[in-house]
């Protein structure tokens, strides 16, 4: 935010917005894990930014409702209208996306392994050229799923901050998980998903330096979304990750979940934020 926005405002509501930026970070972050790529960060900031001008205008102290959550809910408000004048994705795109991550998700059980783009193609059937449109909104959809959020609306976009104790310590221990299960995933898999998203890298980068094409940069992707959505089940909705079946698939998925367990206590995952459930300085 440009400082020429802050001089229109009173010092103390100055104090107010700059006290609160990072709540805007926030947000935007959380956001821009769960939409494509094109949407871009600079402008979910500005729509951020401008609503927390406009809240610390409004506020009144007098009313007893703290400034953070009185910014959190404008902002959100904000970061809505823009996900919806941006026309993300229309139905048939959250669709077909849909039908994608459920057919690879298939095939991966009946194949016991990762499918083909080929084999995936064949299945959906349409051309192998036409997964490289859709596989962005897949992927979002897919970590969209991981936080425990519905795809398809603007507002499934962003998270409702005004949680009660009980919703922000389950917030805040899904957060946790969620670092552990990236820990413990197997080396290269954790490579590609702290590249893609944690650290914002096109598919390209991380190819070359793993030495494969993308394609198979986003079939790993694909796999390490399946064990993370699998172990985080597990462990925070309390889901039978199918071990007894039998498989090498549900073996290995059994000995995932397990690891991430075994990594940390609840008090050590609740380290991960702080008491309002955001990430916690490294």
């Amino acid at each position: 935010m440009n400082s020429s926005t802050i001089t229109t405002v009173s010092r103390a509501q100055e104090t107010l917005i700059r006290d609160n930026m990072a709540l805007v970070g926030h947000m935007v972050r959380e956001m821009l894990f769960k939409v494509p790529a094109h949407v871009h960060r600079d402008d979910l900031a500005s729509a951020g930014y401008a609503a927390l001008v406009t809240a610390a205008k409004a506020y009144e102290r007098s009313r007893g409702v703290p400034f953070g959550r009185f910014a959190a809910a404008r902002v959100r408000g904000a970061l809505l209208d823009e996900l919806r004048g941006m026309d993300w994705a229309s139905r048939s795109v959250r669709a077909r996306a849909r039908r994608a991550q459920q057919a690879r998700q298939e095939l991966t059980a009946q194949l016991g392994r990762t499918p083909s783009d080929l084999e995936l193609a064949e299945l959906l059937g349409v051309a192998v050229s036409e997964l490289a449109t859709i596989d962005d909104d897949v992927q979002r959809a897919a970590v969209l799923s991981l936080q425990g959020f519905a795809a398809g609306t603007a507002e499934d976009m962003v998270t409702e901050t005004a949680l009660n104790p009980e919703e922000m310590l389950l917030h805040r221990e899904r957060i946790g998980y969620l670092h552990d299960a990236v820990a413990v995933l197997p080396e290269r898999l954790r490579f590609v998903v702290e590249a893609s998203f944690l650290r914002e890298r096109p598919l390209s980068e991380v190819a070359a330096e793993l030495g494969v094409t993308e394609s198979r940069v986003s079939q790993l992707r694909t796999e390490a979304l399946a064990l993370l959505k699998d172990g985080l089940s597990t462990h925070m909705e309390q889901k039978d990750n199918g071990a007894a079946a039998g498989g090498a698939v549900a073996r290995r998925r059994a000995v995932y979940a397990a690891q991430i367990g075994a990594r940390s206590t609840m008090t050590t995952r609740l380290r991960a934020t702080t008491a309002q459930g955001l990430l916690a300085a490294a």
